[in-house]
């Protein structure tokens, strides 16, 4: 019986768009700078799969990081991100040097081609606050 509520509750929540998990939320738009980083310990620190929130990185998960004059913008700790040009929500689970200003880097795991093929871009994008 367990297993049965708990694969409906599973399956009702991948069935629903993002769009929906996120319907309660105002939105923001801003441009930024984007960029794309990976779980290595040469493009982080010594612990490359712990954010600066303390969260753990999976590859596979849609993660940004923001630099911290956005913090005060209101992209916080799980904020959902719409990020120009990609499809899905991305939500704030790590943020970047002091030395980084209107800025995000997108989580890719351990795929540095896709990072690479990323670049440097200068994106529009909304985040969602909560109403």
């Amino acid at each position: 019986m367990r297993i049965t509520i708990l694969t409906i509750v599973f399956l009702s929540l991948c069935s629903c768009k993002d769009s929906d998990l996120y319907a309660d939320y105002n939105w923001h738009t801003i441009e930024v700078t984007a960029t794309a980083y990976n779980s290595l310990s040469n493009q982080t620190d010594d612990d490359p799969h712990i954010t600066a929130f303390g969260d753990s990185l999976v590859p596979g998960l849609r993660y940004i990081a923001v630099s911290r004059d956005l913090l005060k913008k209101g992209l916080k700790h799980d904020t959902p991100v719409k990020i120009e040009g990609l499809d899905s929500i991305y939500v704030v689970k790590d943020k970047m040097h002091y030395r980084w200003k209107n800025h995000i880097d997108i989580y890719m795991g351990l795929n540095v081609k896709a990072a690479m093929a990323w670049g440097r871009k200068n994106v529009t994008i909304a985040y969602g606050i909560p109403k």
